[in-house]
């Protein structure tokens, strides 16, 4: 295990970030909040890589919101509180943005910021042991908007009202059901579960996926009609060999090979 308290992890096509404190439950200090978004990068520059995971670096946590003790040093003041903020925004607006498939793979807590970086993901599977929770009412601050969207598009006005006026955690069972997260599994299971799905996104043609990941993003942002973007990703679609492949291993009934990465 390495010993820094955030690090990427290259294993075949898919990337894993781990968040690495289980002394304090993977809590986010400000310097693992500015070590993200350089590791985002390292993963969407290489063309080997086609999914990130986010995980904890053992089971006993995703990670349980800020790390308490830079309440009384750099979050002391309110100048403080705007570096920590910004290194927050910088690394949860980067990781919404990332142009590949990205899963948050939840053990125990994930709270706070944990919660905001698994919202940031494309997909949120937990064990049945994962923990929810958002709680700046407990703390008298105020969630920025964006990631208080993300919040939003997933569970809808209400549910979000529920879990940021109340501050309560919620467990699993009514994660799943308010379509927090998408998959619930046992303990035994979610680590080979996870990657099996990120297998699965890899198999498939990576010029759709992503392309379809941007649509989705332009649809969530408002955009009714098809733009200019969106048009010409739909064509470039068909000169794909991506594209010819699909077709003839649809017509020849065998599993594609595709290639573009």
């Amino acid at each position: 295990m390495s010993t820094n308290h955030v690090y990427l992890e290259k294993k075949g096509e898919v990337a894993t970030i781990y968040f690495n404190q289980p002394e304090k439950r993977n809590a986010l200090t400000h310097e693992m909040w500015k070590t993200i978004p350089s590791l985002l990068e390292d993963a969407e520059q290489d063309r080997g890589i086609k999914v990130l995971v986010l995980r904890g670096a053992d089971e006993m946590a995703f990670a349980a919101g800020a790390d308490i003790s830079e309440f009384k040093t750099l979050r002391s003041t309110p100048e403080g509180a705007k570096i920590y903020n910004d290194a927050c925004h910088k690394a949860e607006r980067r990781l919404a943005h990332f142009k590949k498939p990205t899963i948050a793979m939840i053990q125990g807590p994930c709270i706070g910021g944990g919660c905001e970086l698994a919202l940031a993901c494309d997909f949120r599977f937990s064990d049945t042991t994962g923990r929810f929770g958002i709680t700046p009412a407990k703390l008298g601050l105020v969630y920025s908007l964006n990631a208080t969207k993300q919040l939003v598009d997933l569970v809808g006005p209400a549910n979000a009202k529920y879990i940021l006026l109340s501050g309560k955690i919620i467990d699993v069972q009514r994660a799943f059901r308010i379509g927090l997260i998408d998959e619930v599994y046992s303990p035994e299971e979610i680590v080979s579960k996870t990657y099996e799905f990120a297998e699965l996104l890899c198999q498939n043609a990576q010029f759709t996926v992503r392309s379809m990941k941007y649509i989705i993003s332009e649809i969530m942002r408002g955009v009714a009609e098809d733009t200019e973007e969106t048009k010409r990703l739909r064509q470039d679609s068909f000169s794909t060999e991506d594209y010819q492949e699909g077709v003839r291993a649809f017509l020849e009934k065998r599993k594609p090979d595709f290639k573009y990465s």
